[in-house]
């Protein structure tokens, strides 16, 4: 017996791991084997990587959860009964204190584009760190303005001023302020199930109560139906659902609106894509209205969807705001505010200022982001891989009655689990006990929805086939122990 098959077998006897479609070639294994070997008890396994984290000497995962529970909010929560404590990262993966490495197919929430720590990233940072940490707008400096200038050029239509800030929820909160200014009305439709962001304004826009405080928001919002192809009452039929926007303006409303906000596929909702037609449908009625229109991609922006640069593509509309974050800055605290020259104005009725927007080394940071995603073809890739891996998904969707729908594109997806196909009922705890065994796998996925019953598939967008197929292998096996 050879090493390798004597540690395999050792392996599989002492964890008693079952089940994997991920084996050696069985003709290999088989003829040194002094014993049969049932292949269905050996795990799937992750793609090899060349790369060694280095040692880890600071405080244990206990501790560090000791100090969080005295020093910070006890609001804050971390995944998993055993929470993993993470101390290095390198592209898709992700390693604990161990040196354990996880495949990350979640990106720290949909944040890191290029890949965690990619050296060109890196090194923009480094080198502008080294020559000057901070300035503000006040003074000149070519980073914030070469970044804005990239930025722009990514735009469709006349979205050629932006605006920098730190976050999602501060880009989005700026916008409706914008657009009350240029529209000189209050009224502001959104969705339900949305998530905006978590300031008093952007909770007020956002269509999920486990995200509002019970404290006076949302004055002059009004929350329309979800346009949700699975679950919604119209299905896929995008026009029909708009038809609740018309009325809406219509009786919550004096007749005008500021604006519409919408994700093109909704994030923390569960990966819901919008039904096809609803946001041209919207937008005409929105501006009918003398309203503007807001996308969110906080999410969905530079190609993630594969299909499109910018997730409002895919609906075939051009917004008057764009809102986005995360990863833009591939980890680093960056927003942005996209608009017209004409909406940009109104800004500057009064003195509006932002310390840290356009700060020189997020700004380069930045920018270095967009050159990767277009010198590694990144939007194509997430196309590629995308539609790989939704086909595995939908392949063991068919052996697996508790998926109820796979959905999204590119590297933006959702795995919606439910306990009975025709009444759609939520597998809440079936997704949380498939949540911890995939970890304990070795694969780090979301966990979102209004029923908490959503697994969000979003990974780093340098993400490839074998790991795709090492993930639905993971899911797959996990499913089977149910």
């Amino acid at each position: 017996m050879s090493g390798l098959t004597r540690f395999l077998v050792y392996g599989m006897r002492k964890r008693a791991f079952c089940l994997s479609q991920r084996l050696l070639p069985a003709s290999r294994s088989l003829s040194v084997a002094t014993e049969p070997v049932d292949y269905k008890h050996v795990l799937p396994q992750m793609p090899s990587f060349d790369y060694t984290p280095q040692p880890y000497s600071g405080p244990s995962a206990e501790e560090i959860l000791q100090l969080r529970k005295k020093h910070l909010s006890p609001a804050i929560f971390a995944f998993y009964k055993k929470p993993v404590h993470i101390v290095e990262g390198k592209m898709q993966y992700l390693f604990d204190e161990a040196g354990r490495r996880y495949l990350d197919a979640y990106a720290g929430i949909v944040t890191v584009s290029c890949g965690h720590c990619h050296p060109d990233v890196v090194e923009a940072i480094v080198r502008q760190t080294k020559l000057l940490q901070h300035t503000t707008t006040i003074y000149l400096h070519h980073a914030v303005a070469e970044y804005a200038e990239a930025l722009a050029k990514k735009m469709p239509g006349n979205l050629k001023v932006v605006y920098f800030v730190n976050s999602g929820t501060e880009a989005n909160d700026m916008a409706m302020m914008m657009a009350r200014l240029y529209t000189g009305n209050n009224d502001i439709i959104a969705l339900r199930n949305a998530y905006h962001g978590s300031s008093i304004a952007t909770m007020g826009i956002t269509g999920q109560h486990v995200f509002k405080h019970g404290v006076p928001q949302g004055f002059g919002v009004h929350h329309a139906v979800n346009p949700n192809p699975y679950r919604g009452e119209y299905g896929a039929d995008g026009r029909k659902y708009a038809e609740d926007v018309d009325s809406l303006i219509e009786t919550a409303t004096p007749g005008h609106v500021a604006g519409f906000f919408a994700e093109t596929i909704q994030g923390v909702g569960g990966t819901v894509e919008l039904a096809p037609g609803y946001l041209s449908a919207v937008y005409e009625s929105i501006r009918k209205a003398g309203g503007i229109c807001i996308a969110d991609e906080v999410q969905t922006a530079l190609g993630r969807t594969g299909s499109h640069y910018w997730g409002f593509e895919i609906q075939g509309v051009i917004p008057d705001i764009v809102t986005m974050a995360k990863g833009i800055g591939n980890g680093l605290p960056l927003g942005a505010v996209v608009t017209t020259p004409e909406i940009a104005s109104v800004l500057s009725r009064r003195i509006h200022f932002n310390t840290f927007g356009g700060n020189p080394v997020s700004a380069a940071g930045g920018h270095a982001v967009l050159k990767v995603l277009d010198k590694e073809k990144r939007q194509q890739h997430c196309a590629d891989v995308g539609t790989h891996l939704i086909k595995r998904l939908r392949n063991i969707q068919e052996k697996h009655d508790i998926i109820g729908d796979v959905r999204g594109r590119g590297f933006m997806i959702g795995v919606e689990l439910v306990t009975d196909r025709q009444t759609k009922t939520p597998a809440r705890a079936e997704t949380a006990d498939l949540f911890e065994k995939m970890k304990d796998l070795g694969v780090l996925v979301g966990k979102a929805g209004m029923y908490g019953n959503v697994f969000r598939i979003k990974p780093p967008m340098c993400f490839t086939k074998d790991d795709a197929d090492f993930l639905v292998d993971v899911m797959d096996y996990a499913m089977s122990k149910l």
